[in-house]
């Protein structure tokens, strides 16, 4: 494009802005050719990437103690298995990233394209406590993050909570150390630590269990107070996990600041809650019976939803709890049951019309965590299954079937 190669979409993005575009085409059978088009500026030339990174995806080089991915049992999808650490997905995608390994350069195209906001990992600000997590020394991720702040660029931080290494005074220190780059840093999401059951030659790390969690809750809440009236935002949430598994009831919409880390699984539980109060119960030619699965996690959640769709008069719903028999029971999202999972949890049981899988279980193109395609979940539970993730989906997915019967 313009006698350059883009080396991902965001070169694409700045080079097709441009009202005159050049191109260099090569087709399958290795043809080339050139086209010059006149165009609107900002005007898109309607092409679709199958990746956004064209030059290979940056992989992470730290060993962090609590990598997901490290936990992983063999056989899963494989792109389950890449240890990305790529700033560029962070500013496509929210990604979070550890910046630990930042090249001038990259520093450079960050500040010069505006790269902003960005997704970081901290977890710590200590460097002792950093180099125990990420398993060898990182830098200073303050001045990472400082000097990039004072060339406009802007981030929001994750802390991940690892019981006895970066809480209590170390996760006090944490904060504390963030909250100083506002208002370039624009917010810190606090999540639990993730454990399967395949943590095989990894550190031990305790879990985080209900008393843990109502006191970080605790403790997020007295520092959104202070923020609050220091800065004008909280500034600082905690995960929905923590409020699901300390039993604390959930903010309200208003208590998110705008929602910045909902992709991390920060205010998920309050908008599904009340998109669940918005749905409107269908009313539908004839009964239907439904089945409702999910983890344990959110079992509260789904069940409020089944409660709504059951008030039409017209839906029977039930509600299925899956276990995770894949990686471990302590891992209660749904978003991480396996299709077997769902076999073992739904096998026998009477289904109804219809099944809801959790939409964020499944993957376009690739299937459940283990590779199922929802066709194959189908085919051995005998019923139609259907992924959703909000409630309207599943509302919408019920007036599809009462059509379909119908014409029938």
């Amino acid at each position: 494009m313009n006698g350059r190669a883009p080396r991902d979409y965001i070169d694409y993005r700045y080079q097709v802005a441009e009202p005159e575009v050049a191109l260099l085409v090569e087709d399958e059978g290795g043809q080339r050719r050139r086209l010059r088009i006149a165009k609107a500026v900002d005007e898109d030339l309607g092409l679709r990437f199958t990746e956004d990174v064209f030059d290979g995806i940056r992989t992470c080089r730290n060993r962090c103690i609590f990598c997901f991915v490290d936990q992983l049992p063999p056989g899963l999808r494989p792109a389950l298995y890449l240890h990305d650490d790529d700033y560029r997905l962070s500013f496509l995608h929210g990604n979070f990233v550890t910046l630990t390994d930042l090249t001038e350069a990259d520093r450079a195209r960050i500040i010069g394209l505006h790269l902003s906001p960005l997704y970081v990992s901290v977890h710590a600000t200590e460097p002792e406590v950093r180099k125990q997590l990420f398993g060898r020394a990182t830098g200073d991720v303050l001045v990472e993050m400082a000097g990039l702040i004072e060339r406009g660029i802007e981030f929001h931080a994750q802390i991940v909570l690892c019981p006895g290494l970066n809480d209590g005074p170390h996760l006090e220190r944490t904060v504390r150390d963030l909250a100083a780059l506002y208002p370039g840093l624009r917010s810190i999401g606090v999540v639990p630590v993730g454990l399967t059951k395949h943590r095989r030659r990894l550190p031990p790390i305790r879990p985080v269990g209900p008393p843990l969690a109502h006191e970080i809750v605790a403790q997020i809440h007295g520092w959104q107070e202070e923020f609050l009236r220091a800065f004008g935002s909280r500034l600082v949430f905690a995960a929905d996990e923590l409020y699901l598994m300390s039993g604390l009831p959930l903010p309200g919409r208003g208590r998110y600041d705008g929602f910045p880390q909902v992709g991390n699984g920060i205010g998920c539980a309050r908008l599904f809650l009340d998109k669940v109060r918005r749905v409107r119960p269908p009313r539908l030619r004839r009964p239907v019976r439904m089945t409702l699965v999910t983890g344990e996690m959110a079992a509260g959640l789904v069940k409020e939803l089944a409660r709504r769709l059951e008030a039409g008069g017209s839906v029977r719903a039930q509600v299925c709890v899956a276990q995770n028999h894949l990686l471990g029971r302590s891992v209660t999202t749904a978003g991480l049951l396996a299709g077997r999972d769902m076999v073992c949890a739904l096998r026998g049981r009477k289904l109804g019309d219809i099944v809801i899988v959790p939409a964020t279980a499944v993957r376009e193109g690739e299937g459940f965590l283990d590779g199922m395609a929802i066709e194959e979940l189908a085919r051995r539970l005998g019923s139609a299954v259907v992924p959703a993730a909000w409630p309207r989906e599943v509302s919408a997915a019920l007036r599809r079937l009462d059509r379909g019967r119908a014409e029938r």
